[in-house]
């Protein structure tokens, strides 16, 4: 018996970009559905059930963040990647306000975006409680029971407080984290602005994991926004789909 695929909602209002889309993600293994606005998102969302929406912020009528609020409050698990064809910091601000897990920008590459969508599933998905596998991003490994993380096999020295950042920022992998949310999460709840506290900590620990430091391939920088944790051996491909076609 086959397992279930993975359930996922296209939302935007072009019709030769949804075409491109649903062939590239259903070869990828997805079970795909489409929506041409938020009205028809949100009837889609509630028929379907999917886990995971590639969501257009750019549309007629009800726009992409209202969108992305009200799926947000049918459920708090299911994954949501916006797409914008403008790479401001507004966008990318307003989107997580709204209860998007990622966003991504047009022209975008299809390797880059099913990465995408596997860790807002992944992050939607965890797993059960008290089980915490080893996790792994190219020649990276970190232990979270043991609190030990290895760099081509050989044990890395960290203090407590970075292995909880790195130990963060792993759990999630490809996923914006923003300033406020790290401080919090690592330094507790009455902690949100003191950003020399992360920059302090992050060029700590790229000298530690990073091969150069100056050209860090794991935790990259969102400007203004916060970090991300990349696994450099999910770089992008030369395949891209771009606003009419897959190229």
């Amino acid at each position: 018996m086959e397992p279930e695929k993975t359930k996922l909602l296209i939302v935007d209002d072009e019709p030769s970009l949804r075409r491109a889309l649903r062939t590239a993600l259903a070869g990828s293994g997805f079970a795909v559905f489409e929506a041409r606005n938020g009205e028809e998102a949100l009837a889609a969302f509630r028929q379907n059930t999917p886990d995971v929406v590639l969501l257009d912020i750019n549309m007629p009528g009800m726009s992409g963040m209202e969108v992305c609020r009200k799926i947000r409050s049918l459920s708090a698990r299911v994954g949501i990647v916006m797409v914008t064809v403008r790479d401001t910091e507004d966008d990318k601000v307003q989107a997580l306000e709204a209860g998007a897990d990622d966003f991504i920008t047009k022209p975008y590459r299809l390797r880059e975006m099913v990465a995408r969508l596997h860790s807002v599933l992944r992050r939607a998905n965890p797993p059960p409680e008290g089980f915490e596998p080893v996790l792994k991003a190219g020649i990276l490994e970190l232990d979270p029971l043991r609190r030990l993380v290895t760099r081509r096999g050989q044990v890395l020295h960290l203090s407590p407080k970075e292995f909880d950042l790195l130990a963060y920022l792993f759990k999630n992998q490809g996923v914006p984290i923003t300033h406020a949310r790290l401080l919090k999460a690592v330094w507790g709840p009455e902690y949100g602005g003191e950003l020399e506290y992360l920059r302090s900590y992050v060029r700590m620990l790229r000298k530690k994991i990073e091969t150069d430091p100056s050209q860090p391939e794991y935790i990259l920088t969102e400007p203004w926004l916060g970090y991300r944790f990349q696994n450099p051996e999910q770089t992008e491909s030369p395949t891209a789909v771009r606003a009419t076609q897959i190229v």
